[in-house]
C-alpha cells in the first residue's frame, strides 16, 4: 500500500478544497458497477477454483469438469460468466476450446487475494 495516502475529514467545511478533492477521488457509478460485478463473480468458490487452475495452465472444459468433479454444462456456465466479465478467454482448437486467464491483471488479482488469505 502506498505510503503517501491522504487523510481526509471534511466535516467542518464541506465546501473546502479537500471536499472538492474528495469528489474527484470518487469512482464513477458505471466503473463501480463493473468492478462490483467482477468481485461478485469472484465470490463464487467454483469460479475461484477455476481461476486457480487457469492461473497455471490452459484447460479445456472436459479437463476442468473432471478436475472439479462437475458436469461439462456446469463448468461451461461458470466459464460463460467469467468470459462475459473478461476474466477468462477461450482459444478454439478444432472442436475444443481452451481457456486461460484474460490477462496478467487477473493473474495478479488472484495472486494478491491468495497471498492475503495465506499470509494476511
Amino acid at each position: 500500500m502506498s505510503q503517501d495516502r491522504l487523510t481526509i475529514c471534511n466535516d467542518e467545511n464541506p465546501d473546502s478544497a479537500a471536499a472538492r478533492a474528495t469528489a474527484e477521488l470518487l469512482l464513477p457509478e458505471d466503473v463501480a458497477v463493473r468492478v462490483a460485478e467482477m468481485f461478485k463473480a469472484l465470490a463464487d468458490p467454483t469460479r475461484v477454483r477455476i481461476i486457480g487452475l487457469l492461473a497455471h495452465a490452459e484447460f479445456c472444459v472436459g479437463d476442468l469438469a473432471r478436475t472439479l468433479g462437475m458436469t461439462q454444462p456446469a463448468i461451461s456456465h461458470q466459464l460463460r460468466v467469467l468470459r462475459n466479465l473478461r476474466i477468462v478467454r477461450g482459444r478454439k482448437e478444432g472442436r475444443r476450446i481452451f481457456y486461460t486467464l484474460m490477462d496478467e491483471h487477473i493473474h495478479d488479482l488472484f495472486d494478491q487475494g491468495l497471498a492475503h488469505i495465506r499470509f494476511g
